[in-house]
């Protein structure tokens, strides 16, 4: 894993570091339908706000990532949904998965696949991939400079 600075996205970081670290950490890796759940803020638009304000991306970054909370985040209060680093989710990916006509309120990913989702666009994405919609898969054992993750944790009533 390569060390960022502690207010930076980790990333360089392969799917299955990324699930360890959420279940050490009493967490877990979103499922697709949860992160876009949270990536949508409650809208139906391909972003919450104007990308630029919003978002590290391939026109403003300089080429790296930058400090977590220095884009305005949406109403769900949550930053960097979009840009800055992709994002490992726990799902495995196919291809037209979501794309059958009908969609549960919150549909589980395939059981089984070759390469894991990953979601949100990075420093290095073009602005048309640094939307909500945007769905992206490596294998996971890839690492790289763009990728991430974040943890969830279930709600306690």
């Amino acid at each position: 894993i390569f060390r960022q600075a502690d207010d930076q996205p980790q990333v360089n970081v392969r799917w299955n570091e990324a699930d360890n670290y959420c279940r050490w950490s009493h967490g877990r890796l979103p499922t697709e339908a949860e992160w876009e759940y949270a990536a949508r803020d409650g809208k139906d638009q391909a972003r919450y706000g104007a990308l630029d304000d919003i978002a590290w991306y391939l026109n403003n970054s300089k080429g790296t990532t930058h400090s977590v909370g220095t884009r305005s985040p949406g109403t769900y209060k949550l930053n960097d949904m979009l840009g800055n680093a992709f994002e490992w989710c726990g799902d495995w990916y196919q291809k037209d998965y979501y794309s059958n006509g009908t969609v549960d309120k919150d549909p589980q990913g395939p059981g089984a696949g070759l390469s894991k989702v990953v979601r949100g666009g990075s420093w290095n994405s073009l602005a048309a991939t640094v939307r909500v919609s945007y769905r992206h898969h490596f294998v996971p054992s890839y690492r790289a400079s763009v990728i991430g993750f974040r943890c969830v944790r279930e709600a306690t009533p």
